[in-house]
């Protein structure tokens, strides 16, 4: 029976890539001279550092500029509150990898309202859809690709026949 996953995730060493040239940018800008402000990646978590707010806005920016150059969808990650103190200023931006249970009920329901004839089931952090045909599981994937509103970015892989 055909099926197809349906995941949310992000390429880990393009994160890694775009986390090297935001430090790398940050280090060599003259606003930032000076200052100790640097990007620390840790599984899937980047903390920012620096000495004040407005400059953890600008490096925001930086990162967020490097990180859609690398084709890493911008839904996938959460900027966490502040933690400014007098000299210090911390932050921390979460990516998000897989999808959550309200996401995937979203989707499974969205699929049953357009009345498909395809079964769809949660499995981890994942959705998997099969069908009898082929051309089900496409009209699935070009349904779920015209819906924009889901938070997470997703991705349609392990498609098989």
């Amino acid at each position: 029976m055909p099926s197809f996953d349906i995941v949310s995730e992000v390429d880990k060493h393009e994160l890694t890539n775009a986390v090297d040239q935001a430090n790398k940018e940050v280090t060599t800008r003259f606003d930032f001279k000076g200052t100790d402000s640097n990007f620390e990646l840790k599984e899937l978590e980047i903390k920012m550092n620096t000495e004040s707010e407005f400059q953890l806005d600008q490096m925001y920016n930086v990162l967020t500029a490097k990180l859609s150059k690398r084709g890493i969808d911008l839904r996938a990650i959460e900027l966490k509150d502040p933690d400014v103190q007098l000299k210090t200023a911390k932050q921390s931006v979460i990516v998000h990898q897989g999808l959550d249970a309200p996401v995937a009920k979203k989707i499974i329901k969205i699929l049953k309202d357009a009345k498909m004839k395809v079964q769809a089931q949660i499995q981890g952090d994942s959705v998997r859809v099969t069908g009898k045909k082929r051309d089900d599981l496409q009209e699935a994937i070009a349904l779920l690709k015209s819906q924009e509103d889901f938070e997470r970015p997703l991705q349609f892989n392990n498609f098989r026949d």
